[in-house]
């Protein structure tokens, strides 16, 4: 028997102002989609925004139901947009906000198991990493080289090659 560690950096920023100009306008973008959610069980909304790499910007919020919980959350929202819109091109950067309108939105929180899951297979179905950022309408954003990194031993396509 031995045991192994899993363990992986990320960057913390105080603040949006301390992004790259073009990070900074995409937060804002995410930041702006948490409008568009449809969240009128949770009250918890949440937008997505990612840049692909031809350089298209797609969008994706929350969208809930009364059949709670048979919604779909933004980032898998936006996966679809982007498998839909633009097949086979890889996103650069995803930016996840959101606003809580009975609460704080002012700490970064990270995508539930099923979006890593998702992210996780978008990043192995195009080759390429996915660099992601998570914040709330304010404070601070923690930034992810790859986003798969928040989902440690994931169960991939790999695993049904038998």
């Amino acid at each position: 028997m031995y045991k192994q560690t899993i363990q992986f950096e990320y960057e913390v920023f105080d603040t949006i102002e301390e992004l790259s100009t073009e990070d900074k306008m995409l937060m804002e973008e995410a930041r702006k989609a948490t409008a568009l959610a449809y969240a009128p069980y949770s009250k918890f909304k949440v937008g997505a925004v990612a840049i692909l790499n031809n350089g298209e910007i797609v969008k994706g919020s929350n969208q809930e139901n009364a059949s709670y919980p048979v919604g779909i959350c933004a980032e898998r929202t936006l996966l679809g947009n982007a498998a839909i819109l633009f097949p086979e091109v890889p996103i650069k950067s995803l930016y996840i906000s959101y606003h809580n309108t009975v609460g704080k939105s002012n700490e970064p929180i990270s995508p539930c198991g099923m979006c890593r899951q998702a992210i996780s297979e978008y990043e192995h179905r195009t080759h390429q990493k996915i660099k992601l950022f998570i914040s709330g309408m304010e404070g601070k954003v923690f930034v992810f080289e790859q986003a798969s990194l928040l989902l440690p031993l994931s169960f991939s396509p790999i695993n049904l090659l038998g």
